[in-house]
């Protein structure tokens, strides 16, 4: 069985619509109370079926009312009650700053101020207000120094009422000419009500500041988790980093000692054959000497048999005409261009430490509105590009892409390099790179090298691919929020970053660009508001 306490708990007494005490209460069939007043002006207000302000239940035939005289008694109960406590409290002496009108000499603090009479007086000089019969039904308020602000200035009589339709302090005569019809009660009723209410908001306020406070706990909870995560993978990268450096550097030392001996090896089998050489051409001089000297002869006899003795030596050398030294051995370069190739990618998508120089590239692009697919609507700063479900009413130019949510950059490049940055942050689809000039506009578009676009996108919020030929996944640690573009017009490059974490995304290389390149931007359709937020580019923010 509930208690008096929570039999008389206020919550149970208040109509919800004008957030009163019940003034004759009734029931409606879905249940809940209101006051009849109350309900019978609030159904009046309709011009469709009848409903419950609360529940929303509708009904098509208007309920009988009658006053629930239970609730009325309860009600009438905790009013007693609440005025009850009310007068029990015994009111503070007055502000301290207010002196009685009456004393002479030395002033005392004022208790209470009169409306009729305009005097503030301390406690013995109140005494005639609270005996004299007449002084009895004089209008006393908490001692107060501007008297005026208490008076109607309209009709000279004091502000007892409150109106809680126009929430106006009013008179008497307020009430009876501007607000006979209004929602009026006393002063005193309308501070209690608010200060009830007002209590209810401290403590719901209390528990905001509880959930704050446990919100604020578990945030430094995981601020804590995150440092001592930073902390060791910075450990964790140092290690492996001067491991790496360590196992490269003695990697290279047993990689020119090993290429040293070889040299050295090499030195000596062509020192032998340069030698082996040498003694073949001093054999062919000598030869060569013998052989003049019997052309010397004109006797033939003689000379034929110089020709057929022993002493023209025969020529013991190799034929070299197929050799050659091979130096395939020293041919390690494609293995270090591969190994290089390897590592810088891997340590790129870690975070590239070429990243902040890329940057240093930055230009200004704005959105070329005049590209920009009707159902796309362009920031006035023209930095901004969203869908939109209407169409705006714009010609239709040949430059303008007219099935497919696309925009490109008002400023086209064919030289050098260039670099921008673009929000993608809260959304689940967008396509972002560069174009050429020359690219298809009208109808169904594919996005691929061959057909001069150079693209990544995002679809269902966590899908990254690359559209190359063929299309590439790419799998990223997180997703990006700011994507970074970096493009190199000659040497054929087309790179993407994930700004925050400072890493490449994905690079198309040997490019085959022609004409003027464009920085193209696509949204991709709000998805019933999944994906309404804009791309948004923004500033380079360089820190050295």
């Amino acid at each position: 069985m509930a208690s008096a306490p929570s039999l008389l708990d206020e919550d149970n007494f208040l109509c919800s619509i004008c957030l009163s005490v019940f003034t004759k209460p009734v029931s409606i069939p879905c249940g809940h109370n209101f006051c009849l007043q109350c309900i019978t002006n609030y159904w009046d207000t309709l011009n469709a079926a009848l409903q419950c302000p609360l529940c929303k239940e509708q009904f098509f035939t208007k309920p009988m009312l009658r006053v629930n005289t239970f609730i009325a008694e309860m009600a009438a109960k905790f009013q007693k009650s609440t005025e009850q406590k009310s007068s029990s409290i015994t009111e503070p002496a007055g502000n301290g700053n207010v002196l009685c009108n009456i004393c002479t000499g030395t002033k005392l603090t004022a208790f209470k101020s009169c409306l009729v009479c305009f005097m503030s007086y301390c406690e013995t000089h109140l005494e005639p207000h609270q005996t004299i019969s007449a002084l009895k039904k004089h209008k006393l308020i908490p001692a107060s120094e501007n008297l005026d602000r208490w008076m109607c200035r309209n009709h000279d009589q004091p502000l007892e009422l409150f109106c809680r339709v126009d929430h106006m302090f009013l008179c008497e005569s307020c009430k009876r000419s501007d607000h006979k019809t209004h929602k009026t009660v006393t002063l005193q009723e309308e501070a209690q009500m608010r200060k009830t209410h007002l209590g209810l908001e401290e403590k719901g306020t209390d528990k905001m500041i509880q959930t704050r406070q446990q919100k604020i706990a578990e945030i430094q909870q995981l601020l804590k988790a995150s440092k001592n995560n930073a902390e060791k993978a910075l450990s964790g990268s140092k290690h492996v980093m001067t491991a790496m450096v360590d196992y490269i550097k003695r990697s290279q030392a047993e990689l020119t000692e090993v290429i040293e001996t070889k040299q050295k090896k090499h030195e000596t089998e062509a020192e032998g054959f340069i030698k082996e050489l040498e003694g073949e051409i001093m054999q062919i001089k000598q030869k060569n000497l013998k052989v003049s000297e019997v052309l010397l002869t004109s006797d033939p006899l003689t000379f034929l048999k110089s020709v057929l003795s022993p002493t023209i030596p025969s020529l013991r050398v190799k034929d070299w005409s197929d050799f050659s030294l091979s130096s395939s051995q020293f041919t390690i370069e494609e293995a270090m261009s591969t190994l290089e190739t390897t590592i810088t990618r891997e340590i790129d998508i870690l975070c590239d430490p070429n990243f902040k120089e890329k940057q240093q590239h930055a230009v200004d692009v704005t959105l070329d509105p005049d590209t920009a697919h009707p159902n796309i609507y362009i920031s006035e700063d023209g930095r901004q590009a969203k869908h939109e479900n209407g169409k705006r009413n714009v010609p239709n130019k040949p430059e303008r892409f007219d099935n497919i949510l696309n925009v490109l950059g008002k400023k086209g490049f064919n030289s050098g390099k260039f670099y921008y940055e673009v929000l993608v942050k809260d959304k689940t689809q967008w396509d972002l790179g560069v174009a050429n000039q020359s690219i298809n506009r009208k109808g169904d578009i594919r996005l691929s090298p061959r057909n001069g676009y150079w693209t990544i996108w995002l679809r269902r919020g966590n899908e990254f691919t690359a559209n190359a030929s063929p299309a590439v996944l790419i799998h990223v640690r997180e997703m990006p929020q700011k994507i970074g573009v970096f493009v190199d017009y000659e040497g054929g490059q087309v790179s993407f970053y994930d700004v925050g974490a400072r890493a490449s995304i994905y690079s198309f290389t040997e490019c085959k660009f022609t004409g003027k390149i464009f920085p193209f931007f696509s949204p991709c359709a709000s998805d019933g508001g999944k994906n309404s937020a804009p791309l948004i580019i923004t500033p380079v923010k360089n820190n050295h």
